[in-house]
């Protein structure tokens, strides 16, 4: 969908206010540099004529040379040739700054106009640097401006730029592998201590002690397995999708209802929904985890006999979910730290081993790296609000 033409024209102007800023600031110099030089001119040509044609003597010319005598007093025809010069002097004066100013008028439009030429040409390189910065994402890091030319200024930012792109591409790379590594040396072990564990307990031979000492380490071993998948997803999702396609967040919601039960906890809850299409872009499994993070944090601190509601909604721009539940009061500054990675609610929810504090920790991850927002309000009579906006298309 194409921007309207108001802003389409606020793009321009952004794009263009630089090459504009300068393009008047040359403008500028070259009236006020013009100005000054017409003032003086207007002030030398002034004396010059006063000097020549009105103070000056009169001189006659044909005829012998008269004998010097005392200038005798002004007569009448005097007075009106001194005034008939002056008047010409002044209408020439006037003359010539009229003409200057239309001549400097003109001037100053085609100063305008290479001024502007000069900035575009000056900043084109810019120009390539912000292309090639707004173009690039993870898996664009091996492109580079290339910027050739004489080592000046913009020559030395493009450098430098690219420099720091070969730098960002290593870490990136260095990342990706050790989640890769990560995600099969730690799974494993636990994977092994699991199948151990749980043989344990169909031994028959097994005595009751050991068996309670086996149920104990594989309830520990289940939970560090969560928490080894929570910290690989949060890895995973804070890096750019490698998935977009058109995802309907109503039927996600719906995947994600079918595979939680809140009637069936040890404190079943229930939950209120308002499903309605809401088409983006992005990745479909994330978005899944985003959800069934949401819901599954509302279903864990919560009170029993507790209520959900679950609303999905298209926008214009988008999509919304809003998840919202009953449970105990949460200080409003504490709010924001919930999205921060092993933070959990304090009082009687945080005390107890059911997570690990990842959950809204991933969801942020998952709704930035789909381009929109998180936000959380704490309900007055206790419980969280949750309000996820998702744009129709990631910038």
């Amino acid at each position: 969908m194409n921007p309207a033409p108001p802003a389409r024209a606020r793009l321009w102007w952004n794009s263009r206010r630089l090459r504009l800023r300068l393009t008047l600031l040359y403008g500028g110099l070259f009236f006020v540099s013009g100005s000054i030089l017409l003032g003086l001119t207007y002030l030398i040509t002034a004396r010059a004529l006063d000097q020549q044609f009105v103070t000056g003597p009169v001189k006659i010319t044909g005829g012998a040379p008269l004998a010097q005598a005392p200038p005798p007093p002004e007569a009448a025809g005097d007075v009106i040739f001194r005034r008939d010069v002056q008047s010409r002097a002044d209408g020439v004066l006037s003359e010539m700054v009229s003409w200057s100013l239309v001549v400097m008028i003109l001037v100053g439009i085609i100063a305008l106009l290479l001024g502007y030429v000069v900035a575009d040409r000056a900043l084109r390189p810019l120009d390539r640097v912000t292309e090639t910065a707004q173009r690039l994402s993870e898996s664009t890091l091996h492109e580079r401006i290339g910027l050739r030319g004489p080592p000046d200024e913009v020559k030395r930012l493009a450098d430098t730029f690219d420099a720091m792109l070969d730098r960002l591409r290593r870490v990136f790379d260095a990342q990706r592998r050790f989640i890769a590594n990560a995600s099969h040396e730690l799974r494993t072990p636990l994977a092994v201590n699991r199948t151990v564990l749980e043989v344990s307990l169909e031994e028959p031979a097994a005595s009751a002690d050991l068996k309670a000492l086996a149920r104990a380490l594989l309830g520990t071993n289940a939970r560090y397995e969560r928490l080894i998948e929570g910290l690989l997803l949060l890895a995973q999702s804070e890096q750019e999708l490698t998935v977009r396609k058109p995802v309907d967040v109503e039927q996600v919601a719906r995947t994600v209802l079918e595979q939680l039960d809140p009637g069936s906890r040890k404190r079943p809850v229930t939950l209120h929904q308002d499903l309605r299409p809401a088409l983006v872009e992005g990745d479909p499994l994330f978005l899944e985890r985003c959800v069934f993070n949401l819901l599954e944090n509302a279903i864990k601190y919560n009170v029993r006999g507790g209520h959900i509601w679950l609303t999905v909604a298209g926008q214009p721009e988008g999509a919304s979910i809003t998840v919202e539940n009953t449970g105990p009061l949460v200080p409003a500054y504490e709010v924001e730290d919930l999205f921060e990675p092993f933070s959990r609610m304090q009082g009687e929810r945080v005390r107890s081993f059911q997570g690990a504090g990842l959950g809204l920790s991933i969801v942020r991850a998952i709704v930035v790296a789909h381009g929109g927002s998180v936000t959380a309000l704490a309900r007055p009579e206790g419980g969280l609000r949750v309000e996820v906006r998702l744009p129709r298309t990631p910038s």
